[in-house]
């Protein structure tokens, strides 16, 4: 059964820029199409691609270069021009991999051992903390609306100081969370009373409303309720935007998903799953009572699950999945008329870009579509069986197992079978790989071409590689 539309608020698309950050000229075409899709605001997590500047410097990303402040300021004045908001995310308690992997940043960590979690009892992380925000809010003029993040914020309470500040009676882990927050969202509010400041939901979804209440963040920040599975619960998910609600907290994000939150190496997006996870949120929103001021939807769009783990899937493989889930959206329902309007915008035959085959020759409206077919064309290629399990074969097992290859002792004409076939099976991967990475440069820094080759390619051709070489070796023990 249909639900009604998404009601009125924003629909923003998440940018997760920790990996895989798109070259300018292809970040442009992304906003173009976004534009498009009828999206009205981007969430912008720059982490360490923002071109911070002075003591921050050491922040900048390595492995390729930080926007420059002109990249920064034209990505926004593009998007402006298309009608959309542009909203920054800086984190400010947990995630902080990007900032405390930095030698000199170590003592800030609430433990020493959790890279993400920052210290809430020194000044200095404070001040830190406040400094980022500083530097992006002046890189983006007129700036209405921050993200301050906040969102799993581990091990919190654990370290030495937070131990002695708990040993004071009546107070909580809870309490700890909630005061470096709005000492943060005050502090940001005395400075620019303008700007509206959303945070992650899940650090108080277990507070009670005399707990919220009494934090001092009433009427300081707009949660955001953020849940990306297919099967999300509604009935919880609508009571607890009510609790926020009763607590005072009367404006209040949701936030969904179209990529990067199946599991954290993914490589290719199904979009049944991330249009589930919207009729979910359709039904969650048609039950809200009249008092919850829905500011909007945040569509996320994670391209690490943190700045230290692998890449998630690629923006173009994903581009079938944002479309169909805005058109969910715009419809209340996925129906046949959604469908058909995400496969005609995009010029393909299905949502699913694992089964979609071109229907239109122009690229206009799906940027990176030659990069999406080949990913699922090499993807493919890396799942079967005959490549994933070359080792399990019976060849290999009964003719050349760990044995035989210590002992040097082999069959040659059964090595050379293997050989030959391992050796194909190379040659058609390396040139595959090859097609992908001249296609991804294109779109991304050489560096994450690198990383996604080394992710998902190196380790299924390494088997191959080593049993060319130790057949190789073996046959000069035999063969005259």
């Amino acid at each position: 059964m249909a639900s009604p539309p998404w009601p009125k608020g924003q629909k923003l698309v998440h940018l997760d820029l920790k990996g895989a950050p798109p070259r300018p000229e292809y970040l442009h075409k992304l906003i173009e199409l976004f534009s498009q899709l009828g999206v009205d605001g981007l969430l912008v997590e720059y982490e360490d691609m923002f071109p911070y500047e002075g003591k921050l410097q050491l922040l900048q990303a390595t492995a390729q270069p930080a926007y420059s402040r002109d990249e920064v300021l034209s990505m926004q004045e593009f998007a402006r021009s298309k009608g959309m908001e542009v909203i920054p995310l800086v984190q400010t308690f947990g995630h902080m991999e990007f900032v405390l992997k930095h030698r000199p940043m170590w003592h800030l960590r609430e433990m020493s051992h959790c890279v993400g979690t920052l210290n809430p009892h020194k000044e200095e992380g404070v001040k830190l903390v406040l400094e980022m925000v500083r530097q992006v809010v002046e890189l983006h003029p007129g700036l209405k609306t921050l993200h301050i993040g906040a969102d799993e914020v581990y091990m919190l309470g654990d370290g030495e100081d937070s131990n002695l500040w708990l040993g004071s009676p009546g107070r909580t882990v809870e309490q700890l969370f909630l005061s470096h927050v709005t000492t943060v969202a005050k502090a940001i509010k005395e400075t620019w009373p303008h700007i509206t400041i959303i945070m992650w939901d899940d650090m108080m979804r277990d507070m009670s409303q005399d707990t919220l209440k009494a934090s001092g963040l009433v009427g300081l920040v707009q949660p955001m309720l953020w849940d990306y599975t297919p099967n999300l619960d509604v009935d919880k998910t609508a009571s607890l935007l009510e609790r926020y609600c009763s607590a005072g907290m009367t404006d209040l994000w949701a936030a969904s998903s179209f990529k990067g939150s199946t599991a954290v190496y993914t490589c290719v997006t199904s979009t049944q799953r991330h249009v589930d996870n919207h009729l979910q949120w359709l039904k969650v929103a048609a039950r809200l009572s009249t008092g919850v001021k829905l500011k909007g939807i945040a569509i996320t769009g994670w391209q690490r699950y943190d700045h230290l783990s692998v890449l998630c899937e690629l923006m173009p493989v994903a581009l079938p999945s944002l479309a169909a889930c805005l058109q969910t959206l715009i419809h209340g329902q996925f129906s046949a008329e959604a469908r058909s309007k995400v496969t005609e915008m995009l010029g393909v035959s299905s949502v699913e870009v694992e089964a979609a085959e071109r229907t239109s020759a122009v690229d206009t409206l799906f940027p990176g579509r030659r990069l999406a077919e080949l990913i699922v064309e090499l993807n493919s290629l890396l799942a079967s069986e005959d490549l994933r399990f070359f080792e399990n074969g019976m060849f290999v097992r009964g003719w050349f197992s760990p044995y035989h290859r210590q002992r040097k002792m082999v069959t040659p004409l059964i090595s050379m079978q293997i050989h030959n076939q391992a050796s194909a099976y190379l040659a058609m991967l390396q040139q595959k790989a090859e097609a992908v990475r001249e296609e991804m440069v294109h779109l991304y820094p050489d560096s994450t071409a690198q990383e996604w080759i080394e992710e998902h390619v190196s380790p299924v051709m390494a088997p191959l590689q080593q049993i060319t070489e130790d057949i190789q070796a073996c046959l000069k023990e035999i063969v005259p």
